[in-house]
C-alpha cells in the first residue's frame, strides 16, 4: 500500500507539472477565451433591448501560413478554408420583405476581439438609426485559441475575411440592401476599412476610417521595436520591412490609394499615442496626390487621444455624430440622427 501511495503521488507530480506546463504555454489563450466569452455575453445583455443578436460561423480563404505537420492527410488539405465567427445585430423593428442598410463595423488591435467597451454603445447608436450591424472576429483576433491566434494576416487575409462578412450578409439575408453597405472601423478596424473600400469599390458604398494604420513600415518605424516581433514571427510575415518592403507594401492601405473611386471619411487627432497623425497623413497626402476626393479631419489634441471619438464624453459623441452624418448620406437609414441628443440617448438611453 506504502508503495502504491508512493506510485500514485508520482504520477500526480507528474501530471500536474505536465498541466502546468501546458497551463503556462497556453494561459494567455486561455484566459482571452475566457475574457472574450464574458464580454460577449455583456454585449448580448446591453444590446438586447433595441436588437435581435446572433452569431455565425463563416468561413475565409484558407492560413497565409500552412506549417507542415508531417501526416499526408492533412496536409493534402492545407487549402481548406478557414473558419470564423462574426457577431450580427438586426434592429428589432426590421421587417421581412423590407431593405435596410448594413454596416459592416471591423474591431481594432493587432490582436483583439470585438468587445463590449468598443462596440456597445456605438452599436446602439448604429442599430437606433435602421442600420444592420456585421462584426467580424477575423483571423489573429483573441478568445478562439492559439491556433486562430497565429492564423493573423494583417493587412492581407483578414480582409477578405471581412470581405467574406459582406457576402454572407448579402447571400444570406434578402432584408440586407446590397446597394447600401458601408464600411465602419477605428485603428486596426480603420486600416481595414481603408483596404476593403480601395481593394474591392463595387462590393461597399462607402467607407469611414478613424485613426486608422496606413502604412506599415512607416509604423514599425516609430513603435517599441518590440512591436516588430508581432509581425517577424514565422507564422506571420516572417521578416522585417527591411528584409521584405514588398511584403509590407502589400499589406498597407497607402499603397492601393489610386484605387479610390467611393466616398471615404478620414479623421484621427494631433496626440494619437498608437497611430501617429503623421502616418494617417501619409494616407491622405497619397489620395491627394492621386487627385480623389474624400472628406478628412485632423484634430489638435483631443482627451482620450487614439479613442479619442470612442469614448464616451459629450467630445466623442459631438465627432461621432459627424460620421454617422456622413454614413447616413450615402447609406440613407430609417432614422438619421437629426442632432446630437438623439444620439446619446440612443447610445446612453438618456440625455
Amino acid at each position: 500500500m506504502k508503495h502504491f501511495r508512493i506510485l500514485i503521488c508520482t504520477v500526480c507530480i507528474a501530471v500536474t507539472g505536465a498541466f502546468a506546463s501546458y497551463a503556462q504555454e497556453n494561459n494567455s489563450h486561455n484566459f482571452n477565451k475566457i475574457e472574450r466569452m464574458l464580454e460577449e455575453v455583456t454585449i448580448y445583455q446591453r444590446l438586447q433591448d433595441v436588437a435581435i443578436c446572433d452569431k455565425v460561423r463563416i468561413a475565409g480563404p484558407a492560413k497565409y501560413y500552412q506549417a507542415k505537420t508531417g501526416v499526408q492527410f492533412l496536409d493534402s488539405l492545407s487549402d481548406n478554408q478557414l473558419k470564423f465567427y462574426a457577431y450580427v445585430f438586426f434592429p428589432k423593428d426590421v421587417k421581412q420583405g423590407k431593405k435596410y442598410p448594413l454596416i459592416v463595423y471591423s474591431h481594432g488591435g493587432i490582436h483583439a476581439h470585438t468587445g463590449n467597451s468598443a462596440i456597445t454603445h456605438i452599436c446602439r447608436e448604429l442599430i437606433a438609426q435602421g442600420y444592420i450591424v456585421i462584426c467580424p472576429d477575423y483571423r489573429g483576433s483573441t478568445g478562439y485559441g492559439k491556433g486562430f491566434y497565429e492564423a493573423i494576416d494583417y493587412g492581407g487575409l483578414e480582409n477578405d475575411d471581412v470581405l467574406a462578412c459582406r457576402d454572407y450578409m448579402v447571400e444570406n439575408y434578402s432584408i440586407v440592401d446590397e446597394s447600401r453597405i458601408g464600411l465602419l472601423g477605428w485603428s486596426h478596424g480603420g486600416m481595414i476599412s481603408l483596404i476593403n473600400i480601395l481593394k474591392w469599390p463595387d462590393k461597399y458604398t462607402c467607407a469611414y476610417a478613424g485613426v486608422p494604420v496606413s502604412d506599415v513600415t512607416y509604423r514599425l518605424s516609430y513603435q517599441d521595436p518590440a512591436y516588430t516581433k508581432n509581425f517577424t514571427q514565422k507564422y506571420h510575415v516572417n521578416a522585417t520591412p527591411k528584409e521584405n518592403p514588398e511584403e509590407y507594401a502589400r499589406r498597407s492601405p497607402v499603397t492601393y490609394a489610386k484605387n479610390l473611386r467611393k466616398p471615404l471619411m478620414i479623421t484621427t487627432c494631433a496626440n494619437d499615442d498608437d497611430v501617429s497623425w503623421t502616418e494617417v497623413n501619409r494616407m491622405i497626402e497619397a489620395l491627394k496626390a492621386e487627385g480623389k476626393d474624400f472628406e478628412y479631419e485632423i484634430y489638435p489634441k483631443m482627451v482620450g487621444a487614439h479613442h479619442f471619438e470612442r469614448i464616451d464624453i459629450k467630445e466623442a459623441t459631438d465627432i461621432r455624430f459627424k460620421t454617422y452624418q456622413f454614413l447616413a448620406r450615402y447609406l440613407k437609414p430609417k432614422h438619421p440622427f437629426k442632432n446630437i441628443e438623439q444620439l446619446r440617448k440612443a447610445g446612453y438611453y438618456f440625455y
